[in-house]
């Protein structure tokens, strides 16, 4: 198995816009469902989003919907994340994480961050 790659994080201002993109070198991403989450220090993981390994069916957690958009590209084996009119409660570090039969045993990569100013 490969390590996960998260990509696309960084500073924006409130209202602003980030795309994030989640890789896995040497493994077929394209057999998983994808998860995003993220994380502030000192709190627990959260749930942000949702994609089927076919790209039929995605979900979003309250707090991102109609703010946050999945998508996957197969030709490219990435799942990304488009993150528009972030706000301060955005800030986080964001992990994806394949989920699915063996997919499951990915382990979790090093996130990337997302710092939202007001």
């Amino acid at each position: 198995q490969g390590q996960l790659l998260e990509s696309g994080g960084g500073s924006v201002q409130a209202g602003g816009s980030l795309r994030l993109s989640c890789t896995l070198p040497g493994f077929t991403a394209n057999s998983c469902g994808m998860h995003w989450y993220r994380q502030v220090v000192g709190k627990s993981r959260e749930w942000v989003s949702y994609i089927s390994s076919g790209g039929t069916t995605t979900e979003y957690a309250d707090s991102v919907k109609g703010r946050f958009t999945i998508s996957r590209d197969k030709a490219k084996d990435t799942v990304y994340l488009q993150m528009d009119s972030l706000q301060p409660e955005d800030t986080a570090t964001y992990y994806c994480k394949p989920y699915g039969g063996v997919c499951n045993e990915v382990s979790w990569g090093q996130g990337t961050q997302v710092t939202v100013s007001s």
